[in-house]
């Protein structure tokens, strides 16, 4: 594992819980928008943080926090990962996972051995246009699996979006709902302008309050479980 950043405490990255944040080096999308360049472009990358550095905080926060995140980049390209979450586990802690939905094997291995709690996993786009949203060629069976292996896992989870008034019509907003089906748990989360991987994206504008309320409207005549974060 390739750790580029822990975060020791939030109160809202898990809902309910107390947790730490474990944030991974790498990623294979290229999401312009994304804040979170240092942890996606190698040239960004700063020393990796000591894997006994992480559960030595962790050992002496055991009774304190009930879970820690992982989140990146995207954690499944570590090949250690179930490795890494089963530590986690073995200490009593809760574990949420952040993907982005690229590699279904290895959710499905997570699951099936009962080493996450929740998953959340971004959806960029419609399938149709992924590729052009996160700037990089994407086999959307994958993304396609990823979603229903999710929904069909007994884990808790959600799906998430962000919202970018230039890469995301209102009506492929509302195709992903389509996707996703009527009873998902869905957030829409409205870009903001922070640092950026494409640093002209720092110009980006993130959908209007007033249309992100529409829009929650129109969700809500067929959708139980759509909400503005």
């Amino acid at each position: 594992m390739k750790i580029g950043a822990l975060q020791k405490f939030s109160m809202i990255d898990y809902e309910g819980k107390l947790s730490a944040i474990v944030f991974t080096q790498g990623c294979n999308f290229r999401c312009p928008y994304c804040h979170n360049p240092e942890l996606v472009k190698p040239e960004k990358y700063q020393t990796p943080v000591p894997m006994e550095i992480v559960f030595s905080f962790l050992e002496n926060r055991i009774g304190l926090l009930d879970a820690v995140v992982i989140t990146g980049g995207e954690p499944t390209l570590h090949r250690d990962l179930h490795v890494f979450i089963k530590r986690i586990k073995d200490l009593g802690f809760l574990v949420k996972l952040d993907t982005n939905g690229t590699n279904p094997d290895v959710l499905e291995h997570l699951v099936k051995n009962d080493l996450v709690d929740y998953l959340a996993m971004d959806i960029k786009a419609p399938l149709s246009k992924y590729s052009q949203v996160t700037r990089c060629a994407v086999d959307i069976s994958k993304i396609s699996r990823s979603i229903e292996l999710i929904k069909t896992s007994g884990v808790e989870h959600e799906f998430r979006s962000t919202l970018v008034k230039n890469l995301l019509t209102e009506d492929e907003i509302l195709d992903i709902g389509n996707l996703l089906g009527k009873k998902t748990r869905y957030f829409l989360q409205n870009f903001v302008p922070a640092k950026t991987v494409n640093e002209k994206f720092m110009q980006a504008v993130p959908l209007p309050l007033e249309r992100i309320n529409i829009l929650l409207d129109k969700f809500h005549l067929n959708y139980s479980e759509v909400y503005v974060r």
